[in-house]
């Protein structure tokens, strides 16, 4: 179905900057992104969305369509997060490109940069599209602008065609998902719904319900620095430690050397000096009891260190992030089979795999409200490749209407 407001708004949407802060510690981390959500909240109340409130304690917007039958049905809610990923969101200057090819070399405004088939092979699967891109120089924010705009394009449709029976539906946008918070203080007993789904997934068809479990970890190296002429029985270089820690690690359980459901360790990031080093890292793993015992590796290789120096000078800072919602979610497998019927009505290959990565669903899966995730389109996230098609997220706002319509069936 077509939607005639959905390009404009996805593109107002994407041009204002709401990068999150990890570094920051208020709620939501940005200004912009509080910001973002009130506008949006306005939003909602000229497409009848009622009870739209802002809720300073967690940074979600969240608003209700009530209900225009007398049918017992399921209160659903859909989700999406306003804030984008850690790369640079400062002059999102989208590019249209109508009726792609699908082999043509797209170029990213008047950068070096490109989208050609060859290294990204998803390019062929939408010819005669009409994708939005980058200009190269920023990420596109699709990730989760796009969502964001189909859960607003539902509520518009919905108020532009009353006759369209329905129960309630409640709908919000939350902060900081790209930083692993958005959902730590989400609130589910003011969300009041029965089942909720994210609308954070990437290509047409994804329907996720297993994640990651994850956790972060800092481990903090003290050496002693001497000077190097007379090092020899005395110095303890803490960049040396590290080294040591890292290739003390599996070397095959990298991001860039696993798929499926093969856990990993990820550094992120090293720092320091000879006097001092840190090194921070992300576990993930989708088996729980896995995932326990590579928590248990970092902290036996930090013992065996400091046994082996005689002295801790290796210290772990370790923590839960969040768990696999397929734990959850299977239990209550029903609405995947809901959203899997959806798609298949629309003629759309449910693609349903583990994801590697988590989504505001894990946590709040886990605070009682299982929330599985649906496609929103986005493709190459978190970059200047990243890219999205619009006729993809038309059938993102099908999907959710066509899962209202059969939860009024049920």
């Amino acid at each position: 179905m077509k939607y005639e407001s959905l390009l404009e708004r996805f593109l107002s949407y994407v041009k204002v900057n709401t990068r999150s802060d990890e570094n920051s510690t208020t709620t939501p981390t940005t200004p912009a992104q509080k910001e973002f959500a009130l506008v949006r909240g306005e939003e909602m109340k000229k497409y009848g969305v009622i009870d739209v409130h802002y809720i300073d304690a967690n940074g979600y917007i969240i608003g209700t369509i009530p209900a225009n039958t007398d049918k017992k049905v399921k209160k659903i809610g859909f989700l999406g997060h306003v804030d984008t990923a850690d790369f640079n969101a400062d002059g999102i200057n989208p590019q249209v490109l109508e009726n792609y090819d699908g082999q043509s070399v797209i170029k990213l405004g008047s950068t070096e940069f490109s989208l050609d088939p060859a290294e990204f092979p998803n390019l062929k699967k939408y010819e005669g599209h009409t994708l939005v891109h980058t200009d190269g120089t920023t990420l596109l924010g699709a990730d989760d602008k796009s969502g964001v705009t189909e859960i607003m394009t539902l509520a518009e449709y919905l108020y532009n065609h009353p006759k369209i029976e329905h129960g309630e539906i409640r709908i919000g946008f939350g902060p900081d998902e790209e930083i692993g918070i958005g959902a730590d203080k989400f609130d589910v007993s003011d969300f009041d719904v029965d089942f909720a789904y994210t609308v954070d997934g990437g290509p047409l068809g994804e329907l996720e319900y297993e994640t990651f479990s994850a956790a972060g970890a800092t481990i903090h190296f003290q050496g002693k620095n001497v000077h190097p002429g007379t090092a020899k029985n005395q110095m303890v270089n803490a960049l040396q430690l590290a080294i040591d820690f890292h290739n003390a690690l599996p070397e095959f359980d990298r991001p860039e050397k696993t798929e499926a459901r093969e856990g990993f360790f990820h550094l992120l990031k090293v720092e320091g000096t000879p006097e001092e080093a840190s090194m921070t890292y992300i576990i993930r793993d989708h088996d729980r009891a896995k995932f326990e015992m590579r928590k248990e590796s970092v902290s036996n290789i930090a013992k065996m260190m400091n046994e082996n120096l005689g002295i801790e000078r290796v210290k772990v800072n370790m923590k839960d992030q969040y768990y696999n919602m397929a734990e959850i979610i299977q239990k209550d497998f029903w609405m995947i089979e809901l959203a899997k019927k959806a798609m298949e009505n629309l003629g759309i290959k449910p693609v349903i795999e583990p994801v590697r990565g988590g989504t505001d669903g894990s946590k709040i899966s886990f605070m009682g409200l299982p929330t599985p995730n649906l496609f929103a389109g986005g493709e190459n996230m978190h970059g200047r490749y990243e890219f999205v098609s619009v006729q993809v997220m038309e059938k993102a706002v099908d999907t959710l209407l066509e899962i209202i319509h059969l939860n009024q069936e049920d």
